[in-house]
Order: structure tokens, then C-alpha cells, then sequence
């Protein structure tokens, strides 16, 4: 949108703001271009894994949310469950306590922001795509949104990708997801 609009006002650029702004469009173009080539490239080489195949399995996980997690938590040996791999990419609650009173907050962001937004908008597009599903996975999103809101839920769905995905790394094919513990 941003390059349609800047190339109708070029011809009433001066001459070296003109080649200037032409040159830039043009390496932006190639970077848009190579930019495919590795999105290509990454799908390709997700659908030949055997693990990231199994990670492309869960609602809201794609090949490059795939090829993330599986570059960042590797086999799952590095943390004991998959609540510290979800603690681990920020997508657990902070506590707060005073007076034997422990309080959860938001979640606390730390970790990989990469990874955190990748599984957020993995559970965006979970809700988006909800319709009138009728699984048991389905009826559980539904009712979280219905409950806690939008953004909690889609945290919440993304935090369960999270742990999921570490035990699907970590336990390989003796992993299995049922339809009933989606």
C-alpha cells in the first residue's frame, strides 16, 4: 500500500531524492523477494521433519511456529515440564504475594519474544477460525473467551501449545494427541 502510494508521487520528487527513493523501493523489493524464498524454504523443510510434523499437528501451529520451537527447545531436555518451557518463553502469569497471599498477574514477557508472538498469533487464528465447531476443543475455547476474554484466552491457548509442544519434542512418537486432551 505504502509503495503504491510513494510510486504515484515520485515523478514530483527532485532528481536525486527521485533515484534516491527509486533505489530503496527496488532493494526493498528484492528483501520482499528473498523474504518468500525462506518462507518457502521453511515450509518445505518442515513437512519432510518427522518432529515438526507432529508440531504442525496442534490448532495454531504452523511451519514456522514449528521451525522455531523445534530451533529453540530442541528435544525438550533442557526443562523438566512443559510449564517451564511456557514460563520459559513468557506465557505464564507473574505472582505477586504478601502476607501468605500469593496474587497472579499478567504474564511476565520474559524469554523469547519471537517464540511468544509466533504462538499468539498461532491462538488468534484459533479463535478466528472457531465457526461452529463443535469438537471438545472448540467448546473449551469458546467457553475461555466467553469467561476470561479474548486476550487471556488466546495467552492461555498459546501457553498449551507451548507445553504441548514440549512434550511432543520431548517424548517423540510415544506423544500422542488424542482428540479428547486437545
Amino acid at each position: 500500500m505504502l509503495r503504491r502510494h510513494i510510486t504515484e508521487h515520485l515523478d514530483t520528487l527532485p532528481g536525486w531524492a527521485k533515484r534516491s527513493i527509486s533505489d530503496l523501493l527496488e532493494h526493498a523489493g528484492h528483501i520482499e523477494d528473498r523474504l518468500l524464498e525462506y518462507d518457502r524454504a521453511i515450509i518445505e523443510i518442515a513437512r519432510e521433519d518427522a518432529r515438526s510434523k507432529r508440531l504442525m499437528q496442534l490448532r495454531g501451529i504452523g511451519p514456522t511456529t514449528a521451525s522455531a520451537l523445534l530451533a529453540s527447545i530442541g528435544a525438550g531436555h533442557d526443562f523438566r515440564n512443559g510449564r517451564q518451557v511456557a514460563a520459559w518463553i513468557g506465557l505464564t502469569p507473574g505472582q505477586y504475594s504478601s502476607g501468605g497471599k500469593a496474587r497472579l498477574g499478567s504474564i511476565t514477557k520474559a524469554g523469547d519474544a519471537y517464540l511468544r508472538g509466533l504462538l499468539v498469533n498461532g491462538a488468534r487464528a484459533v479463535i478466528a477460525s472457531l465457526g461452529e465447531k463443535q469438537d471438545r476443543f472448540s467448546r473449551w475455547v469458546r467457553t475461555l473467551v466467553e469467561r476470561r476474554g479474548y486476550w487471556r484466552a488466546a495467552i492461555a491457548i498459546a501457553a498449551k501449545n507451548a507445553r504441548l509442544a514440549w512434550a511432543s519434542l520431548k517424548y517423540g512418537e510415544d506423544f500422542r494427541l488424542e482428540p479428547s486432551a486437545e
